[in-house]
């Protein structure tokens, strides 16, 4: 059986994701390897189909115990043997577990890292035959990530005492250059094939907000989305309670989650966000890793994260079906100041000895600015972020809320040479609040006493502090100033300094003209026109029989599972099968009820909630002439969203920015080139003479190709937009 035949018995689909079969391939063929994939892009696939396919079991190492549990259980569910060992056990339980092991009952064993080294572990790992080692949430191993867990270090010990090593696999969903370097290192991983997917998950709209008030601005965002799924993130436990609490007054269902509970209620309360109990999860990042939830559809963080893989691992979270999700980050400068002081005070981390300790807490702190210059950022935030991991990401997305919010250029020369002089003068050592201070003229007693008011640069602004601020937060991140990350950050003057002092460059910033516009309603439910009635009552029959089985919900089948349902309408178990998501298994246990549902729903119930029917949900004609064509090359985001205008008014399904340069490629417009491990795709002869080009722009710092369109190639594709989209 071939690993395709693999993923549609076992799994249900027809194809495989980007990246998984060059992984899955290589794993076969005994090679080692190491797959960066954003959350929701299918990494568990990539070590479970050649699982299947090898003799033997294979060992995954996993952090969380909700994890394993939802992968076994949705392995199960799938008719494939797996078990899990971890604390929630027993040691009969566990014993029972390894008897059965060893009597070859398991294609796949979960398990915690702490019982790696157990002797009841090693003695069935010694003497199974253990065909493929898997550590997922990889970035745990490497000191360098953002998550280090000391009881990863113990992995290398452990395949060493294996006797015969196996092949080793190991997946992450956020990892910087450098974090992968490590992991390969630390895991002694023998010339692995290092895979990155991509980390863009187009899905996901992206927003910062400044509110005064952070509860009325949650209040304000979970109005009308009564029935929407999501989760809050808070810094502190304190702030989980309040939150909670004032959710649950307001009238939400709404949980909470941090390490002060005890276990029972940390595991009650998540099982009632994973069984759809509650609506809202309240939870510092104690909570979501390996949460397989499918129909989280906004994620909040009521507090600045620590770091940008924190916050991008928590926001991706949402929309892992694929449908549009939000994740909207509330921000205050208090925010890095409870942040400074978690980092300092950090109880739950295991150092080595004082000078390890010094230099984690120091990284942590860089990634403590890079955060906040994203929440202060007037570019395109998921170019922030795919930057970040070392991606070369277009200038303009069109899916967040710096490219859909108007941005006037300014020129802030003159207002930067008074800064870069002040830094001078104070030689370089006070902080971004103590310089606003003597720009400003401030009478602080502090300042007074310093003898800070004599200097030259002392009162010489009649900028706000909020305008000082934003301009020397857009200095740093452009390498006019650095911002040092010590317990008390430091301005200091960058690299690019000079050029402004005294070579003559001028500086400019994006200043926006509105604040804080509405998030698009049109971002949520599907984008294919389905029942709603229909789907409701597939929705419903899901949750009967996940009751039944005493699993979640998305267990049983996901929320795109059923929309594909109400689009394909199968009537036979033949047709059911070509349900996405549906392999065999699922089909034998639950087919027959979902068709009856589907063949009740057809025989003339029609839509009794008052839903527009299937029959009569036809798109409407799509009109090219609604899209606007720039005469002015424009990048492929932009062209995207002109046409999803269009498509999204007459009902079709949308399409992305990738969707388009993928059709270019099969038509011969475009050619995709290898360098680095990174594909990139650029126009062939057929595409320059449609005016298809590729420009070198500076984005945050770094020149990046950027591929724009001319009129003609936007007419183009826009003849061709049904056809991209998939839409008939």
């Amino acid at each position: 059986m071939t690993a395709r035949e693999v993923l549609k018995q076992h799994f249900g689909y027809d194809a495989f994701r980007r990246g998984q079969e060059k992984l899955i391939d290589d794993i076969l063929t005994g090679k080692d390897v190491l797959g960066i994939m954003p959350t929701g892009a299918g990494k568990s696939v990539c070590f479970q189909v050649p699982a299947l396919m090898m003799g033997g079991v294979t060992i995954i190492i996993s952090p969380l115990i909700s994890l394993m549990k939802d992968q076994v259980s949705a392995l199960t569910q799938s008719g494939i043997a797996a078990a899990f060992i971890n604390s929630s056990l027993n040691e009969r339980q566990i014993a029972k577990v390894l008897y059965r092991a060893a009597n070859g009952a398991y294609k796949l064993i979960y398990v915690a890292p702490e019982r790696l080294l157990a002797y009841d572990f090693i003695s069935f790992a010694k003497s199974a035959e253990v065909s493929m080692l898997t550590v997922d949430e990889a970035h745990c191993i490497s000191q360098w990530g953002q998550d280090f867990r000391p009881s990863y270090a113990r992995i290398p010990e452990f395949i060493e005492r294996l006797g015969r090593r196996p092949v080793l696999s190991a997946f992450t969903a956020t990892a910087t250059p450098i974090v992968r370097e490590d992991i390969a290192s630390q895991l002694a991983l023998s010339s692995p094939t290092i895979l990155v997917s991509g980390f863009d998950r187009q899905n996901l709209y992206f927003e910062v907000q400044k509110p005064k008030d952070k509860f009325s601005a949650l209040a304000s965002f979970l109005r009308g989305r009564r029935d929407h799924t999501g989760i809050v993130y808070c810094s502190t436990r304190a702030a989980v309670e309040e939150v909670c609490d004032k959710l649950r007054r307001s009238g939400y269902g709404a949980s909470r989650y941090h390490a002060g509970l005890s276990d029972s209620e940390r595991r009650d309360n998540q099982d009632d966000f994973l069984y759809d109990r509650a609506q809202v999860m309240v939870a510092t990042n104690a909570f979501g890793m390996g949460i397989d939830k499918s129909n989280v559809s906004f994620v909040i963080h009521y507090n600045m994260p620590m770091n940008i893989e924190g916050y991008y691992q928590e926001a991706g979270r949402a929309g892992r079906d694929g449908e549009p999700a939000d994740c909207v980050l509330f921000y205050s400068a208090r925010d890095v100041q409870t942040n400074q002081w978690l980092i300092d005070n950090a109880r739950d981390v295991e150092y080595p000895d004082k000078a390890t300790e010094d230099w984690l807490k120091q990284r942590e702190k860089q990634r403590l600015n890079e955060m906040a210059l994203y929440c202060a950022t007037n570019d395109c935030l998921r170019s922030y972020i795919l930057a970040y991991f070392g991606e070369s990401p277009p200038e303009r997305c069109g899916n967040c809320v710096n490219c859909n919010t108007s941005f006037e250029t300014a020129d802030i020369t003159v207002e930067a040479q008074k800064i870069l002089s002040c830094v001078f003068r104070m030689s370089e050592s006070y902080g971004m609040t103590m310089v606003i201070n003597v720009l400003r003229g401030s009478r602080n007693e502090k300042l007074l006493r310093m003898g800070l008011d004599k200097l030259s640069t002392y009162g010489i602004s009649e900028k706000t502090d909020k305008r000082l601020q934003e301009i020397m937060n857009h200095m740093i991140m452009s390498g006019y100033l650095i911002k040092t990350a010590d317990k008390y950050p430091v301005i200091k003057l960058g690299p690019r300094a000079r050029d402004v002092l005294r070579g003559g460059e001028s500086v400019y910033i994006k200043l926006s003209r509105s604040v804080e516009p509405e998030i698009s309603e049109q971002r949520y439910g599907s984008v294919n026109p389905v029942d709603k009635d229909l789907l409701a009552r597939l929705k419903e029959l899901r949750l009967t029989i996940a009751r039944e089985q005493k699993v979640p919900a998305f267990i049983i089948l996901h929320d795109s599972s059923l929309t594909d349902m109400c689009m394909k309408l199968p009537s036979t178990p033949e047709e059911f099968l070509r349900v996405s998501g549906v392999g065999r298994a699922k089909a034998d246990a639950y087919g027959e009820r979902f068709l009856s549902v589907i063949a009740e729903f057809l025989s003339g119930a029609g839509s009794a909630s008052g839903g527009e029917s299937t029959a009569s949900a036809v798109p409407k004609q799509f009109d090219a002439a609604q899209v606007e064509i720039s005469q002015d090359p424009v990048s492929v985001s932009i062209v995207a969203d002109r046409i999803n205008c269009a498509l999204i008014e007459s009902g079709h399904a949308r399409i992305s920015g990738q969707r388009i340069n993928d059709w270019l490629v099969s038509q011969g417009c475009m050619t995709v080139t290898e360098q680095d491990t990174k594909s990139f795709k650029t126009p062939t002869a057929l595409g320059e003479r449609l005016g298809i080009t590729t420009q070198r722009r500076v984005i945050r710092g770094q020149t990046m190709d950027v591929n724009v369109f001319s009129a003609a190639a936007q007419e183009y594709v826009t003849a061709n937009a049904l056809t991209i989209s998939g839409s008939k």
